[in-house]
């Protein structure tokens, strides 16, 4: 979820505290000026960054973060600075940092004073409301602004799905070795993959109705291997990604006409979590 930079805070001998610049769910990490609190995510990591006023309200945001994310995942780069916050502000940043923020991918919250700037994509636009509410209802404060800056965006496996619709991951027949065409296909999927980057996905080969059942079994489970091992090498995380081999067993069409069989040897890609 290409991820905004964080905005840099304003200068003065007063100023108010910004806190908590979140990229959450993303692959790719927010660039985080050293003095804006920042909550970035980054190769699975939450990072938090940037400045508050004291060290009460750092320990504060940094437990809600890791009772989020879990305290494996937070990465603490949050400093203190001679910043000035409305009353019980760190009270009402916690409230905001709710479990709907999770379902948010490309995405930065931005708590300025008592502006709240949420951007980045939902899968649903139930989703996307269900948040702003619920943002709205905890802060209940009539002083705090919210801006609503989320977009929805089409679920991750109909992506996939989509991209793969009308195209096949080759093999060099009888064996795990992709072919020029294969390798086009996985070259083309690379960018939609990488804007996933910390989701987890299973690569699964399938195989027509040919030959030994246990052979062709074990052909899938090569190839859907061969396409991680690819992937990998092209800056896929390896533990973004399982892999399984369903043979004959899940066929998509009638292995009976050779049109069938060359659908039904395919890689499918499935998006885990």
């Amino acid at each position: 979820m290409p991820h905004l930079p964080a905005l840099p805070s304003g200068r003065g001998v007063l100023r108010a505290a910004v806190l908590a610049t979140l990229c959450v769910a993303g692959g790719l990490p927010c660039r985080a000026q050293s003095q804006t609190p920042s909550l970035s995510a980054t190769a699975g990591k939450v990072v938090v960054s940037g400045a508050v006023p004291d060290e009460a309200t750092r320990a504060a945001i940094l437990a809600r973060v890791r009772e989020l994310y879990g305290a494996e995942r937070v990465v603490d780069q949050l400093g203190i600075d001679q910043l000035v916050a409305p009353p019980n502000w760190a009270q009402h940043v916690q409230r905001v940092l709710t479990p709907e923020l999770k379902q948010v991918t490309q995405g930065r919250l931005r708590i300025n004073g008592n502006v709240v700037e949420v951007m980045g994509h939902t899968e649903s636009e139930t989703a996307h409301q269900q948040l702003i509410r619920q943002m709205v209802m905890r802060l209940d404060n009539p002083t705090y602004t919210v801006r609503d800056g989320l977009r929805v965006q089409a679920p991750a496996q109909q992506l996939l799905d989509a991209a793969l619709a009308q195209r096949t991951v080759e093999f060099e027949p009888g064996n795990a070795t992709l072919t020029p065409v294969g390798v086009k296909v996985l070259d083309d999927l690379l960018p939609l993959l990488r804007q996933f980057a910390g989701r987890r996905f299973e690569v699964v080969g399938h195989t027509d109705d040919r030959g030994a059942r246990a052979a062709n079994l074990q052909l899938s489970a090569a190839r859907a291997e061969a396409v991680k091992a690819y992937l990998v090498a092209r800056g896929i995380a390896a533990t973004d990604i399982q892999t399984s081999g369903a043979g004959p067993d899940r066929p998509v069409a009638d292995n009976q006409s050779p049109e069938g069989r060359a659908r039904n040897r395919r890689i499918e890609f499935r998006v885990l979590a």
